[in-house]
C-alpha cells in the first residue's frame, strides 16, 4: 500500500485516486461565455490507495505534511503521475469527453448602485460581476433577464467572489476574492468586459465578507478559516497592511461568512457558522451553534466579543451574507441553510427569536447567500446559490410572501449545482459514482 494523505476508506475493489481538479476544469466555458482562464501547471497527485482483493477497507498510513508543503515533496518525488510509478507526468490539453458543470451563473454577493439605479450580483460560477438594471424584472416564460453589463476576463482578476460592496459616493465595486485570489479587486461603476481592476487590497486567504465604515474610511473583511476580522483603510493598495486583526480563541470567531458595521452604535455584526478550527494550533477544532457576535468597532487582537445572538429560538443555519438598517436599528441575516431571511434588533442579545422571517414556497428562497438592504427604495434584495436568481422584498416584508421583483438568470423552476469550490473527485467503480466535495 502506498503512503497517503489522511482520507477515509473505501470498500472497492479497485484503485481510486483523489485529483486535485484546477478551477477552470470545472468552471468549463459554455458557447456564450468562453473563459480565458487556465490554471498553471499540470496534474497534482493528492493520494492513492491500493485496495486488498477481499474488497475490505484499507486504512490509509498517515503523513506528517509540513505547513505548505506540498505532497511531491512530502513523498520525497519529483514528477508523479497518478498512480503509475516510475512515469512523468501527463498534462492534457484537449476537450474533455463529457464534463459535469452549471450552465447559469450562481449568485453569493450582491451590492446596490442608487447613483445609477443599478444593482451588482457576484457570480462564483462563470467567475464573473453581473450589473443590472434595477428596476429588471424577468416575466414568467421569460428564460431569463441578461446582464446590462458583465465584468470577467483574465484582466479582470474576477475569482471567486463572495463579497460585494458599492461605494455610495463614487459607485465603485469592491469585489473580495475567496481561497484562490487572496484580495480586494476595485472597480469603477462603468467597468465592463476584460478590464483590469483600478486597485487592488491584498487580504488573509479565505477572506469571505466585506463591510465598510464610511466615517473612518476603513474596510473590514471577514475570513472564515482560520477565523478572523482584518481591517485595512479604505484606500489600501496591493502589499500594504490590515490597520488591525481581531483573532484569536476569545473572540469566539467560528468560521466567518457574513458582516455589517453600525456606525450609530459603533459596532460589528459577525455571522458565524460554528466550526472552529485552526491548522496552526493542534486540538482546536470543534462544532459549536451558528451564532452573531458583537463587537467594538475599534476591537483588535483576541478580544471577546460584547454579545452573542445564539440559540434555538434564532433560527440561524449557516448564516452567511448580512446587511444593516441603522436607522432602524434591524440587521437581516441570508439564512442558507434555512432557506430564510431572518432580521433581528441591533440590541438582540442571547437565545433571541428573529423578530421578523421571510420564508416559505412563495418567497422562492432557495439556499440565500447574498443580501443588501437599499433604503432609498425601501426594499431588500437576496440572492440564491440555489436559483441563479436576485429576489427583491419590502423593507418590512414578513412571513411567507411573494417577491415583489425577480431577476432570473436562468429559467423557471431551475435548481443550482450548487458547486462553490470543486477541491477533489473519486470515482467508486462498485457503485458507478463520481464524489464530489466542495
Amino acid at each position: 500500500m502506498r503512503k497517503t494523505t489522511s482520507l477515509h476508506g473505501w470498500a472497492a475493489r479497485a484503485a481510486i485516486f483523489a485529483l486535485v481538479i484546477a478551477a477552470g476544469v470545472f468552471f468549463l466555458p459554455v458557447p456564450e461565455q468562453t473563459s480565458p482562464w487556465k490554471a498553471p501547471g499540470g496534474p497534482r497527485l493528492i493520494a492513492s490507495y491500493e485496495l486488498p482483493s477481499n474488497g475490505q477497507a484499507c486504512e490509509p498510513t498517515y503523513v506528517d505534511v509540513p505547513e505548505y508543503a506540498n505532497n511531491f515533496g512530502t513523498f520525497g518525488a519529483g514528477t508523479v503521475d497518478a498512480g503509475q510509478a516510475g512515469r512523468g507526468t501527463v498534462t492534457l490539453d484537449r476537450d474533455p469527453i463529457r464534463s459535469i458543470r452549471d450552465l447559469e451563473p450562481i449568485y453569493g454577493s450582491i451590492g446596490i448602485n442608487n447613483r445609477t439605479n443599478e444593482v451588482v450580483l457576484g457570480d462564483a460560477n462563470f467567475w464573473s460581476i453581473r450589473i443590472f438594471n434595477r428596476t429588471d424584472n424577468t416575466p414568467a416564460g421569460v428564460p431569463f433577464t441578461p446582464a446590462k453589463r458583465i465584468i470577467r476576463g483574465v484582466d479582470a482578476q474576477v475569482q471567486f467572489i463572495n463579497g460585494i460592496y458599492v461605494d455610495p459616493q463614487n459607485g465603485d465595486i469592491y469585489a473580495v476574492e475567496t481561497d484562490t485570489g487572496d484580495k480586494i479587486i476595485v472597480f469603477g461603476q462603468d467597468d465592463q468586459g476584460n478590464v483590469k481592476p483600478k486597485r487592488e487590497i491584498t487580504i488573509p486567504h479565505r477572506g469571505f465578507s466585506l463591510a465598510v465604515d464610511e466615517e473612518k474610511q476603513e474596510i473590514f473583511v471577514g475570513v472564515h478559516y482560520p477565523p478572523e476580522v482584518a481591517i485595512f483603510n479604505k484606500t489600501a493598495t496591493k502589499g500594504q497592511p490590515p490597520l488591525r486583526r481581531l483573532q484569536g480563541e476569545s473572540t469566539r470567531l467560528a468560521y466567518v461568512h457574513g458582516m455589517v458595521v453600525d456606525p450609530k452604535q459603533k459596532q460589528m455584526f459577525v455571522a458565524n457558522w460554528g466550526r472552529v478550527s485552526d491548522y496552526s494550533t493542534p486540538g482546536t477544532g470543534r462544532f459549536e451553534d451558528p451564532s452573531i457576535n458583537v463587537y467594538p468597532l475599534d476591537a483588535n487582537g483576541d478580544a471577546a466579543p460584547v454579545k452573542t445572538i445564539r440559540g434555538d429560538k434564532t433560527q440561524l443555519n449557516w448564516p452567511s451574507q448580512m446587511a444593516i438598517d441603522a436607522e432602524a436599528g434591524e440587521i437581516f441575516v441570508a439564512n442558507d441553510m434555512g432557506h430564510s431571511v431572518l432580521v433581528f434588533k441591533t440590541t438582540d442579545s442571547g437565545n433571541a427569536a428573529p423578530t421578523r422571517v421571510i420564508k416559505g414556497d412563495r418567497t422562492g428562497l432557495k439556499n440565500p447567500l447574498g443580501i443588501a438592504v437599499d433604503k432609498q427604495n425601501n426594499e431588500v434584495w437576496v440572492v440564491d446559490m440555489g436559483t441563479s436568481s436576485a429576489s427583491v422584498f419590502p423593507l418590512k416584508a414578513n412571513g411567507n410572501v411573494a417577491p415583489i421583483r425577480k431577476i432570473r438568470s436562468a429559467p423557471e423552476g431551475k435548481q443550482s449545482l450548487k458547486f462553490g469550490k470543486v477541491e477533489a473527485m473519486a470515482y467508486d467503480p462498485m457503485r458507478d459514482v463520481v464524489w464530489v466535495p466542495n
